[in-house]
C-alpha cells in the first residue's frame, strides 16, 4: 500500500518536494524547459512519457514521446489529499427511526425528459421547522469544514485514474464536518451568507489536522506511475529538477473527468444545515449557490417529506470535490441518518447529485423522483465510506460522468431495492461501482454508456434487474463493451477483486461485447439471466490485457484473473483470452454456450504463463462455432458444433483426444473427461 499523501493546493507555478531519487543521466534536448505528459512506462531510474501540452488545468498528448531519467537531486511533489476503504456492508437495511415512516407518494412525475431546465426558480421558499427548534437543531446556511471520518480499516490506494465516471484524486479520511452555524427563526428562512469559515483538508490518518501550515509530504520516484501526468522541469544542462505530478488521466469511460483535487481546503456551503433530530414535510426548497448543499445532514435523524427540492447554479464547478466529498450534492449527509420519502429532487448544476452519503452518512431514499441535468451529478451516490438505502425511486441523470446509481473513492454501501434507475449521458454507466452494491427488482439503463462499470476490490450483486448498456464507440478503447470489470490504478477504489453477481433478470446489450475484464482480479457469476446481445455481439466475455490507452496497468503486463461461473445459463458469443491472463471457467446446471474460446495475443506483449481452463459438468452442454483454443478441458457434458456433429479434441503435442466429424478443431494442453 502505498503511503498516504498530502500537499497544498498548487499554484500555476511548479512547486518542488524535497525526497531525493536516483539516477544521473541527463536530457539535454528540453534543457530549461519543462514539459508536461502522462507516464507510459517506469523503470528505476525514471519513466516515459508521451508529451502533450498544458492549458487550463487540461492536458492534451500528443505523438511524441520522451524518456526521463531523474538524478540525484530531482525533486517531486503532489496536490493530493487522503484516501480511506469502504465498508463490505452485508446488503441489508437496517431498521429505520421511528419517525422515518413513509407515505406513498401522491404526485409522481411523469415527464421524464431529458430536456434542461429553461426557467430559473424565482421563489425561494424556505423549510419551516416543523417541530421546535432547540440549540442543538439548525437550518443554517454554513460553510462547514470537509471530510467526514472514514472507515478505520483500511486505506485506499492513490494513484492516477482515466477521467470520466470516476474522476481522479485521493478520498478524504477525517473528522465529520461539525457545521456550526447560525440557527434560523422557527418558519423563518435564514439569509443568503458567503461561505463563512474555511474547513481543513483531512489528513491520510483519519483525523482532521490542526493546521495544515505549509506541510507538503515527500515523494519518491515510486510514487510515479503508469498513467501519471507529469510536469517535469529540467535545469540548464538538460537534467531533470522536478516533477510535479499534475493528477488528470483519461476515463473509463473515455469522458473528460477532473484533476485530482488541489485545494487544501475543502468546505461545504449549505442552504440548511441539521446537526439534531429534525422532520422536513411539505417545503418547496430552493438552492442557488456556487457548489452549496441544499440541505447537509452532519448529525441526528433528520426526515425530508413530501418536499420539492432544486438545486440550480451555471457557477458550480462539480469534479472531484463533488465526486468524493458532496460538494455541491442536492442533499448531503456525512453524519447521522437521512431519510428521504416522496420528495422530488431536480438539479441543473455540476456536481449536484441527488441525494449523497458520505463517511459517517447514512441515506434512506424512498418513494421518491431526482432528476440531474449536468455532470458529474449521480442520482444517488456514496462515497468515503457512506451508505445509502434505496426504494421504489424514479431516478434520471443527463450528465457526463453522471451515472444513476454511483460511487466514487473510498466507497461504501448501496443496498437498491425497486425502482427505474437511467443514465443518459456520455460515459454515464447505470451503475458505477466503486462500493459494495446490492440491487433488486430494478430497471437500470444507460443509453450513451456501458451497462455497468466495476472497478478494483468491490462487487454488485443483481437479483431480477433489467439491466440495458450502449456504449458509443471509441477510438480510445480497445473494445466496446457492456459490463466491465478492471482497475485503472487510479485509488479510487483498492487493488483486488471485482466482483459481479447475477440471478434472473436480464441483460441488454445495443453494442459491443458483452463482459470484459482486464488489469483485475475479477468473479462473475450468472445464473438463470436473460441475455439479448449486440447485432454484432463482439464477444461474450473478453480476459485480456489492454493497449494502456488509458493507463491501465503495464501493457504486456495488465492481464485478468478471472474466474467465470454460469448456472442455468445459456450463453452466446466467442471467449476471448490471452497468456497475461487467467481463465477459469465453470459451466454447471444446464449451462449451454455457444461460441468458441480464441487466443488473442495482440495485447499481450511478449506473451505469459496464463491460461484458459474450462469445466462442463454433466448438464451443460458447449456447441463450437470455430476452431478453439484451451489449456485445460475438462468434459462431463456434451461438446458439438451447431450441425450436432462431435468436435475433435486434439492436444498440443498431437495427441487425438476425440476424433469428431466436425470441421472444427479444440486444441488443449491438458484434456479430461
Amino acid at each position: 500500500m502505498r503511503k498516504r499523501l498530502t500537499a497544498l493546493m498548487m499554484t500555476a507555478a511548479l512547486a518542488c518536494g524535497s525526497l531525493i531519487a536516483c539516477g544521473s543521466d541527463s536530457t539535454t534536448a528540453y534543457a530549461s524547459e519543462t514539459i508536461y505528459g502522462e507516464v507510459t512506462a517506469v523503470s528505476d531510474t525514471g519513466f516515459t512519457i508521451t508529451v502533450g501540452t498544458y492549458e487550463n488545468n487540461e492536458l492534451t498528448l500528443g505523438e511524441e514521446t520522451a524518456d526521463i531519467t531523474v538524478n540525484d537531486n530531482t525533486t517531486y511533489s503532489m496536490a493530493m489529499t487522503g484516501g480511506g476503504e469502504a465498508p463490505s456492508g452485508d446488503g441489508e437495511a437496517p431498521t429505520k427511526p421511528d419517525d422515518a415512516a413513509t407515505e406513498e407518494s401522491t404526485d409522481e412525475t411523469t415527464d421524464e425528459t431529458t430536456e434542461e431546465t429553461t426557467e430559473e426558480t424565482t421563489d425561494e421558499e424556505t423549510t419551516e421547522d416543523t417541530e421546535d427548534s432547540s440549540d442543538d437543531t439548525a437550518m443554517t446556511e454554513a460553510t462547514v469544514e470537509a471530510g467526514a471520518e472514514a472507515p478505520a480499516d483500511g486505506e485506499a490506494p492513490s494513484g492516477d485514474k482515466p477521467d470520466g465516471e470516476a474522476p481522479s484524486g485521493d478520498m478524504p479520511e477525517g473528522e465529520a464536518p461539525s457545521g456550526d452555524g447560525e440557527t434560523a427563526t422557527e418558519g423563518e428562512a435564514p439569509a443568503d451568507s458567503e461561505a463563512s469559515a474555511e474547513g481543513e483538508a483531512p489528513s491520510g490518518d483519519g483525523e482532521a489536522p490542526a493546521d495544515m501550515g505549509d506541510a507538503q509530504t515527500e515523494l519518491t520516484l515510486s510514487d510515479i506511475e503508469v498513467g501519471t501526468q507529469v510536469a517535469v522541469t529540467f535545469d540548464a544542462d538538460g537534467n531533470v529538477e522536478s516533477v510535479e505530478i499534475l493528477g488528470g488521466t483519461q476515463s473509463a469511460m473515455g469522458q473528460p473527468g477532473g484533476n485530482m483535487t488541489s485545494a487544501a481546503d475543502i468546505t461545504y456551503s449549505a442552504l440548511y444545515e441539521y446537526n439534531a433530530d429534525e422532520t422536513v414535510e411539505g417545503e418547496s426548497i430552493a438552492s442557488t449557490g456556487t457548489d452549496e448543499n441544499a440541505i447537509l445532514v452532519t448529525d441526528g435523524e433528520v426526515t425530508v417529506k413530501d418536499s420539492t427540492i432544486t438545486r440550480t447554479s451555471d457557477d458550480s464547478t462539480g469534479g472531484d470535490n463533488s465526486s468524493f466529498y458532496g460538494v455541491g450534492a442536492t442533499l448531503l449527509t456525512t453524519g447521522g441518518t437521512l431519510t428521504v420519502d416522496n420528495v422530488t429532487i431536480d438539479s441543473d448544476a455540476a456536481g449536484g447529485a441527488g441525494v449523497f452519503a458520505y463517511g459517517d452518512g447514512v441515506a434512506y431514499v424512498s418513494n421518491s423522483t431526482i432528476t440531474t441535468q449536468q455532470n458529474t451529478s449521480g442520482g444517488i451516490h456514496v462515497a468515503g465510506g457512506g451508505t445509502l438505502y434505496a426504494n421504489d425511486n424514479t431516478v434520471e441523470t443527463n450528465g457526463e460522468s453522471a451515472a444513476a446509481i454511483r460511487s466514487d473513492r473510498g466507497g461504501g454501501t448501496m443496498v437498491v431495492d425497486g425502482g427505474t434507475y437511467t443514465s443518459n449521458g456520455t460515459g454515464s454507466p447505470a451503475v458505477y461501482c466503486t462500493a459494495d452494491i446490492t440491487i433488486s427488482n430494478a430497471t437500470l439503463t444507460a443509453t450513451g454508456s456501458e451497462a455497468v462499470c466495476i472497478e478494483g476490490l468491490n462487487s454488485l450483486t443483481l437479483t431480477d434487474c433489467d439491466l440495458t448498456g450502449n456504449i458509443p464507440t471509441s477510438e480510445q478503447n480497445d473494445c466496446d463493451w457492456n459490463i466491465i470489470l478492471y482497475q485503472s490504478m487510479s485509488g479510487d477504489s483498492e487493488v483486488g477483486n471485482s466482483t459481479f453477481s447475477m440471478t434472473g433478470g436480464s441483460i441488454t446489450a445495443k453494442n459491443g461485447g458483452m463482459f470484459y475484464t482486464t488489469n483485475t482480479e475479477s468473479t462473475f457469476i450468472l445464473e438463470n439471466v436473460d441475455i439479448t446481445y449486440a447485432d454484432e455481439n463482439d464477444f461474450f466475455l473478453k480476459v485480456t490485457g489492454n493497449a494502456n490507452q488509458r493507463g491501465w496497468g503495464t501493457s504486456g503486463e495488465n492481464g485478468a484473473q478471472c474466474s467465470f461461473t454460469t448456472i442455468n445459463q445459456e450463453m452466446e458469443g466467442d471467449i476471448i483470452w490471452d497468456t497475461i491472463s487467467t481463465l477459469d471457467m465453470e459451466m454447471t446446471d444446464g449451462s449451454v454456450l455457444t461460441g468458441a474460446f480464441i487466443d488473442d495475443e495482440s495485447a499481450a506483449g511478449n506473451g505469459g504463463d496464463g491460461y484458459a481452463n474450462l469445466t462442463i459438468d454433466s448438464s451443460s452442454k458447449w456447441i463450437v462455432t470455430g476452431n478453439s483454443v484451451l489449456t485445460s478441458l475438462t468434459n462431463n457434458g456434451t461438446i458439438v458444433d451447431e450441425d450436432g456433429n462431435t468436435v475433435s479434441i486434439v492436444g498440443t503435442d498431437g495427441t487425438v483426444y476425440v476424433d469428431g466429424t466436425s470441421s472444427y478443431t479444440i486444441t488443449v494442453s491438458e484434456y479430461a473427461d
